[in-house]
């Protein structure tokens, strides 16, 4: 090092001038070779993502094709469709307790109306979020849509597998129902509706018999008024006048009549049998349509996993 600076020192100036720079490149060599990995990273980053390394993968959600976005607007209009028979279950629901004001009264819980609401509530949530997922690509809607869906379906298997095992309870319940029913005839204007359209379309009255009206407070020979000893005029055999009019009063005082003299005014049979009879009639017509409602949810949840799929990088769904 000594023989080095001496040879600078004698050296002409031209020829230091030219050893100068040199010998500041030697030692200035490690901070020029970090600099020149800086420049180049700095110029990496004007490169795409995925080409700054090769070997490096960064997620990039591929470009959905023309499938994809058929599936995406048909998954749309398949829950818009759901949400708006969803809203008018929802309307039809809170009009009803309104126009009766079971709204704010205490028999709410029992109130038919409200399982309107509650359908058409759920109904309508549930289609929300697919719409929103479908149209707004948002994972986090459509997972919540496909648990929605899949914990339903599930609870409609559950429910079917209940009702087959435990079949003669249900019978039984039926009955009390029913009986409740006939208590609350006058009390709910849609437990006398029900009760009327049944009697009419299945031609029966009563549960066993016609004679089951007299646990009725307002229709047993006890009570009084014009209905004391009647039966509700959907149990007559015509309950027409002149074929046009309701004749609300052609069963009025059947019960105290004999059942042959009964017979020739009101249906003598009960409900219950009737009733039992319709649903094994019914039993395959029942069984095709809740194929068809598992089969509609499962293509709204084929749909919405596709659409899961397509905007999901590959990567982050393994």
């Amino acid at each position: 090092m000594a023989l080095s600076r001496a040879g600078l020192c004698r050296a002409g100036d031209g020829e230091s001038t030219r050893l100068l720079p040199q010998a500041a490149r030697l030692v200035e060599l490690p901070y020029s070779s970090s600099d020149d990995d800086d420049s180049s990273l700095a110029g990496d980053t004007d490169l795409p993502l995925a080409e700054q390394d090769p070997e490096v993968w960064y997620p990039v959600p591929p470009k959905p094709g023309t499938f994809s976005q058929c599936v995406r607007y048909l998954a749309f209009l398949w829950n818009l469709l759901f949400l708006l028979l969803g809203l008018l279950a929802l309307a039809v629901g809170i009009w009803g307790l309104v126009a009766k004001g079971s709204l704010w009264g205490p028999p709410l819980s029992s109130d038919p109306m409200l399982l309107f609401v509650l359908v058409g509530l759920g109904a309508s949530t549930v289609s929300l979020s697919g719409c929103l997922g479908a149209l707004r690509s948002s994972p986090c809607l459509l997972r919540f849509f496909v648990g929605s869906v899949v914990a339903f379906a599930g609870l409609e298997v559950l429910g079917g597998l209940l009702l087959l095992v435990a079949r003669h309870r249900l019978r039984d319940a039926l009955r009390d129902t029913l009986l409740l029913c006939l208590l609350r005839y006058q009390e709910e204007p849609d437990l006398r509706f029900l009760v009327d359209e049944m009697q009419r379309s299945l031609r029966c009255c009563g549960l066993s018999s016609y004679r089951d009206w007299e646990i009725n407070p307002y229709f047993n020979c006890s009570a009084v008024g014009v209905q004391a000893c009647s039966v509700p005029a959907s149990c007559c055999l015509d309950p027409w006048q002149n074929g046009t009019v309701a004749n609300t009063q052609c069963a009025f005082g059947v019960l105290s009549l004999g059942d042959m003299a009964a017979s020739t005014i009101v249906h003598l049979g009960g409900c219950v049998a009737q009733l039992g009879a319709w649903f094994r009639g019914q039993a395959g017509g029942i069984a095709a349509g809740a194929a068809v409602l598992v089969l509609v949810e499962a293509v709204g949840v084929l749909m919405a996993l596709k659409i899961l799929r397509d905007i999901t990088p590959i990567g982050a769904q393994d």
